[in-house]
């Protein structure tokens, strides 16, 4: 469940679930698990191993693509997955400790083998400095390995959250507990944080919204494709219950879903959500308190740490009166008890084996299809790399992040820039005034790459090798504290979002930045030796992916200072949401598993960026040849070569469960159709594998959405 809630809006190629789950931002992940079961045929020595257990990065091909990993006997119009990708999906398996597998999961692997190593090597050491930031991380990791006195403690750290559970007897005190524990373990029906004010971003503000729901999102409360899912999370509740010695655990758990589905009910959409004209609704605690009665606003604020703001900002406000009205009316046992639940749920990873193999059962097994688990050991290098994230980076970086790459990838950056920047002076459906508002907008773009240029600083969070709980706990607090201390400070628009060991990219709306890890800059996505138009359409895709956040159906409400306004004609608008429609209306009739179709609503955003990705990548690489024609390489065009680089990237397997769950609740389409919708939309593509109609994915001319 969501505790923290975070309205900056990042649109993400690929957010990991880590950060998902803490800022609920408007884009969520496929999966973050890690592997030493993977079979995958490394392409530069043909060999298969054992998982990608190596500190080196992969080598694809000769010239950045992997030849054999193709499937020539598939007509590129029919599934140019298949086509690109189809020996080395053959060759892949997904590992049993892992949803899914592909480049994604591999350069995940090399990350995590290398951090793996960094600790390592840091927990042998006994020179380290005592409250140094390696001694913590060093310490963190120890805490996580110490099974023996994890074990002996069992449900121990819990007894204070249970007791103090238990003595809030009546909803005003219930309500005050759930903001006494914002940042620590346990729940609250609506989530709380300190976010980048979208309408004035040189400032923070306190936003709230829903919450309380222990299942993925409301779907699986309502609709009947989840309602075995529904019963084992019943099932899973009233375990967790029992294992606490709380009192009637299987009528406790009955009723605990039916009021988190009471609650659901009164949820919006995913698709709703989106939405940052709806999400931005500003209010005082008074006027929320009159228009959501039967919640006790001020008191939970106060609790909170932010009873004192004159104002804050509602995203669900329509939600917040029903939600309200459900607190007051359920019976104080049935609060008690999902309040005791949700703390068990949460605490259980940092709890004896009992509890941390239940919780991965039902949320890891049940729910995505995850037949193992992971290695304790992995599972302690991401509990102390999330406890110090950018104090592993910059070690990280130190080892790991050559200059050279920088330097390159400003060089793609600028190229693709200027490839936006020529598109947008052509477009005919936009007018002068809103032409001109983009140009300066892509020209405000703040470009970041690598890693922060100012660390965070760790001095005054605790680290002990013999406490995993507590350790959990100080960390939690150590961030939310960490909000609440710059509420009323400018905004700091030097901060990343993501680790530099993270493999993945963002556009942050509120800076108006593009966002790159050091991380996500090895191949398959960019290589310094590999031929252009495969970095092109690998990681130029990305970039061009992320600039097109900036314009996609939500960016494109933020102007280039980053404020969250109506910068276009409403005739321009018009056209633009006609367009985005008939996109949308694509995505609507791919169906990656029966009964589970894309939601082009809820996928907009990635699908604009996917399509901003390639064609404005694909421009770029053509300005970089500065007027030669490209180059012939092993038979393969250049145009080829920068599409099978944007499907090299995409090369994955998902279990059916965890594709599910992707479909619901995912704001990225499944892999296979962020590479054939994107590209059936692009003339270049038809003549570069001479796709004609009657392909199952040919589009005439008339139907291909030009957007960026």
């Amino acid at each position: 469940m969501k505790k923290l809630l975070i309205g900056a809006a990042l649109g993400a190629l690929l957010l990991p679930a880590s950060m998902a789950a803490a800022q609920d931002h408007d884009h969520g992940c496929i999966d973050e698990a890690c592997t030493v079961f993977e079979l995958f045929q490394t392409p530069a020595e043909g060999a298969t191993v054992l998982g990608y257990q190596g500190t080196e990065a992969p080598k694809y091909g000769t010239w950045g693509f992997d030849l054999n990993g193709r499937d020539t006997s598939v007509s590129p119009g029919d599934s140019f997955m298949r086509h690109a990708n189809g020996a080395a999906l053959d060759r892949m398996q997904i590992p049993s400790d892992r949803t899914s597998y592909g480049s994604f999961a591999l350069l995940r692997e090399l990350s995590d083998n290398r951090v793996k190593a960094m600790i390592e090597g840091l927990t042998a050491r006994t020179d380290l400095t005592a409250g140094s930031d390696e001694q913590k991380i060093a310490d963190a990791y120890r805490s996580y390995m110490d099974e023996a006195r994890i074990e002996a403690l069992d449900a121990q750290p819990l007894n204070p959250y249970l007791a103090a559970i238990r003595a809030a007897n009546t909803h005003d005190l219930a309500a005050v507990y759930m903001g006494e524990t914002q940042g620590r373990i346990g729940g609250s029906i609506f989530g709380t944080g300190i976010t980048t004010d979208q309408k004035a971003p040189t400032r923070y503000v306190v936003s709230t919204g829903q919450s309380g729901l222990g299942l993925p999102n409301r779907d699986y409360y309502l609709e009947q494709r989840w309602a075995e899912k529904k019963v084992l999370y019943q099932a899973y509740v009233a375990r967790m219950l029992e294992m606490v010695g709380w009192e009637n655990p299987t009528a406790s758990a009955e009723a605990i879903v039916a009021f988190e589905t009471r609650i659901a009910e009164a949820h919006w959409t995913p698709i709703q959500n989106r939405n940052r004209d709806e999400t931005y609704n500003e209010y005082s605690i008074a006027q929320l308190a009159s228009e959501a009665p039967g919640f006790p606003w001020q008191a939970y604020y106060s609790a909170v740490g932010v009873g004192e703001v004159p104002r804050l900002i509602v995203r669900q406000d329509t939600a917040m009166p029903k939600i309200a009205a459900i607190y007051a009316e359920t019976p104080m046992e049935v609060i008690q008890a999902w309040q005791a639940f949700h703390t068990v749920d949460d605490a259980a990873p940092r709890l004896s084996r009992r509890f941390a193999d239940a919780q991965w059962e039902f949320r890891s097994r049940d729910l995505n299809g995850q037949p193992m688990q992971r290695p304790r050991d992995k599972r302690g290098i991401t509990f102390a790399e999330g406890m110090l994230g950018e104090a592993v980076g910059r070690q990280y970086v130190a080892e790991y992040f050559p200059a050279e790459s920088k330097a390159k990838m400003e060089a793609l950056v600028a190229n693709l820039r200027t490839a936006l920047g020529n598109r947008i002076r052509t477009y005919s459906w936009m007018s002068a005034e809103t032409r001109a508002a983009a140009e300066e907008k892509l020209n405000k773009f703040t470009v970041k790459i690598g890693y922060p240029n100012k660390w965070r600083d760790y001095s005054a969070l605790e680290v002990r090798p013999d406490d995993l709980f507590g350790n959990a706990e100080r960390a939690g607090l150590f961030q939310w504290n960490y909000q609440l201390n710059r509420l009323n400070d400018p905004v700091d628009k030097t901060e990343w979002g993501m680790t530099p060991q993270t493999v993945n990219a963002y556009y942050n709306s509120t800076n108006n930045e593009i966002v790159f890890p050091a991380a996500i800059l090895q191949p398959p996505f960019f290589d310094p030796d590999a031929d252009p138009a495969v970095n092109y359409g690998g990681i130029g895709g990305v970039i061009g992916h992320e600039i097109g956040h900036g314009f996609d159906d939500q960016g494109s409400k933020s102007d280039g200072d980053g404020v969250l306004r109506s910068w276009w004609t409403p005739g321009d608008r018009a056209n633009f949401d006609g367009l985005t429609t008939r996109l949308g209306e694509q995505y609507d009739q791919f169906e990656p598993i029966p009964g589970f179709k894309v939601q082009g609503g809820l996928t907009m955003g990635e699908n604009i960026g996917d399509a901003a990705g390639n064609a404005v990548g694909l421009e770029a690489y053509h300005l970089s040849l500065n007027g030669q024609p490209a180059p012939v390489l092993d038979g393969v065009t250049g145009d080829q070569r920068f599409f099978y680089g944007w499907a090299q990237v995409w090369q994955s397997k998902m279990r059916d469960d965890a594709l599910r769950n992707q479909i619901a609740t995912d704001p990225h389409s499944p892999a296979e159709f962020r590479v054939i919708g994107p590209v059936r939309n692009i003339d270049a593509w038809y003549e570069a594998f001479d796709v004609q109609p009657g392909s199952k994915y040919y589009l005439a001319p008339e139907d291909r959405v030009r957007i960026w």
